[in-house]
C-alpha cells in the first residue's frame, strides 16, 4: 500500500484533533445569573496552551516531580468536567468579597472523595468548607464560591430555572487568558487579563506608555505604599468597602505615603502565685506596624470632619478609627484632613499629579500574615510590586513578579 495514502489521512486526522483539543471552544455562558455586576473568565484551553509551551521550552521541568503528578492527576480523575471558560461572577448587592463559580460534574461521588482527600470538611446537606473556600453540589453540578450566602438564590436562578439568559464567550473576552468584565444594564466594560513570563497585567487599553512612565518614577523610591487618587477614584475603591466617602465628605483627592516597621509588643497578663497574690506576667512579640500619613484634600474642611465625627470614623481623641493600626492623630487644616500614625510619622512623596497605587514588596509583609499556608506565602515573596494606573478612561494593573529562571505559570 502507498505510504502517502496512510500519511496524509493520519496529519489530518491529528490536525482535527488538535484544533479539538486546543482552538475548538464551547463560548456558550450558562452559569451568569441576571443579577451579575462583574464576571470573570478564565480561559482553561489557553492558559493550558501556554503552560505546555513554557514547559516544552523549559527542559529541566521535564522530570517533574512525583508530587505535581499526583496533584494533576487528581485534579484531572477528581469527577470535574473542566469547562473551557471558568466563570467567575459577583451578584449585585453582595460584600466585593464574595465571588462563585459553577461548574459541571461527571461523577459527584468522585468529586466528594476528591474534596473529603483535600480536607475540606462536611457540613451536611451536600455542603463542604475549606477556610474562605464553600462547596455546594446540587446533582451533576457543584456551586463554589468565597461565602455560601447566596447559594440558594443561585441554584434557584442558574439549576432550577431553564430559561436563563445564555451569554457569549465573546462579549467577554478577545484572545487572551482571561478577562474581567463589569455589566451595567446593558453595557458590558472589558478588561483583558494576560499572564506573561512574569508579571500579569489586567488593562483596558494597549497605550501602556503613560503608566510604565509612573511605574519609573515611583521605582526611584522605597516606601511600602505609595497613592495619589481623584475623587472618581475614591468612588470606585470605596464602593468596594461599602464605604461613602467620595461624594457626601466633600474628600476630592487622597495622598497616601506608607512604610512597614517591626516593633517590640508588650502583652501584660496577670496570674496567681501559691498564695493566691496576683502577679503581673509580661511577655514580648514582635508585630508588624505601618508608619504612614494620609493627605484627604477637601472643597470644604469643616464639612469633611463634621462628616468623619457623625459617620464616629473620629473619636473623642481625634483618631481615625477606621484605619485598624492605632494610635494615629487627625487634624484638619485649610485643604483638608491629615491622618498620621503617632508612633513614627512620615513625610508624603513627591507629587506626580496621576491617579495611581504602588505597593512595593516587603518580606515584613507576608511573614507577619501567619493565617496564609507556605505556599501562598512564597507566591507573595516571589511578587516585586502592584501597580494600579488610571489615566482618563484607560485603566491597568500590573502584578509585577521578581526575575526567575521559570515563567509565572511553572513558579505558581
Amino acid at each position: 500500500m502507498n505510504k502517502k495514502k496512510i500519511v496524509v489521512p493520519l496529519l489530518l486526522l491529528f490536525a482535527v484533533a488538535v484544533y479539538f483539543v486546543v482552538f475548538h471552544k464551547n463560548k456558550t455562558l450558562k452559569y451568569i445569573p441576571e443579577n451579575a455586576d462583574a464576571v470573570v473568565l478564565i480561559d482553561i484551553k489557553k492558559v493550558t496552551g501556554q503552560y505546555l509551551f513554557s514547559w516544552v521550552t523549559h527542559p529541566s521541568q521535564w522530570s517533574g516531580s512525583k508530587t505535581k503528578g499526583k496533584g494533576s492527576g487528581s485534579l484531572k480523575d477528581s469527577g470535574i468536567q473542566i469547562p473551557d471558560f471558568l466563570q467567575i461572577f459577583h451578584v449585585k448587592n453582595t460584600k466585593f468579597s464574595e465571588w462563585y463559580s459553577i461548574v459541571e460534574l461527571k461523577d459527584s461521588q468522585k468529586f466528594i472523595h476528591f474534596l473529603k482527600a483535600l480536607k475540606f470538611a462536611d457540613q451536611g446537606n451536600n455542603r463542604f468548607q475549606k477556610g474562605q473556600i464553600f462547596l455546594m453540589i446540587n446533582g451533576n453540578h457543584c456551586i463554589a464560591g468565597t461565602s455560601d450566602s447566596a447559594f440558594e438564590t443561585i441554584q434557584k436562578q442558574l439549576l432550577q430555572v431553564s430559561s436563563n439568559t445564555v451569554l457569549d464567550a465573546d462579549q467577554f473576552i478577545h484572545n487572551t487568558a482571561g478577562s474581567i468584565s463589569f455589566i451595567s444594564g446593558k453595557r458590558i466594560q472589558n478588561f483583558s487579563i494576560e499572564l506573561k513570563d512574569d508579571e500579569i497585567e489586567i488593562k483596558n487599553t494597549s497605550n501602556s506608555e503613560i503608566f510604565n512612565s509612573m511605574i519609573s518614577k515611583l521605582q526611584t523610591g522605597n516606601h511600602f505604599l505609595e497613592l495619589e487618587l481623584d475623587k472618581e477614584n475614591i468612588r470606585h475603591f470605596s464602593k468596594g468597602f461599602n464605604k461613602s466617602i467620595a461624594d457626601s465628605s466633600q474628600v476630592t483627592n487622597i495622598i497616601a505615603t506608607a512604610d512597614l516597621e517591626q516593633v517590640n509588643d508588650t502583652i501584660i497578663s496577670y496570674e496567681y502565685d501559691d498564695n493566691f497574690n496576683e502577679v503581673e506576667k509580661k511577655t514580648f512579640q514582635n508585630i508588624t506596624q505601618p508608619n504612614y500619613t494620609i493627605d484627604l484634600k477637601s472643597n470644604d474642611p469643616v464639612k469633611t470632619w463634621e462628616f468623619f465625627q457623625a459617620k464616629k470614623w473620629i473619636n473623642s481623641e481625634n483618631q481615625f478609627t477606621e484605619i485598624p493600626f492605632q494610635p494615629n492623630q487627625a487634624s484638619q487644616n485649610n485643604n483638608g484632613v491629615v491622618i498620621q500614625s503617632t508612633r513614627k510619622p512620615i513625610s508624603l512623596s513627591p507629587q506626580l499629579k496621576e491617579n495611581y497605587i504602588f505597593i512595593r514588596n516587603n518580606k515584613l509583609l507576608y511573614s507577619s500574615l501567619k493565617m496564609l499556608s507556605a505556599s501562598e506565602k512564597r507566591i507573595i515573596s516571589d511578587i516585586d510590586y502592584v501597580f494600579y494606573g488610571n489615566k482618563s478612561k484607560d485603566y491597568w494593573v500590573k502584578i509585577k513578579a521578581k526575575s526567575g529562571e521559570l515563567p509565572l505559570i511553572l513558579r505558581w
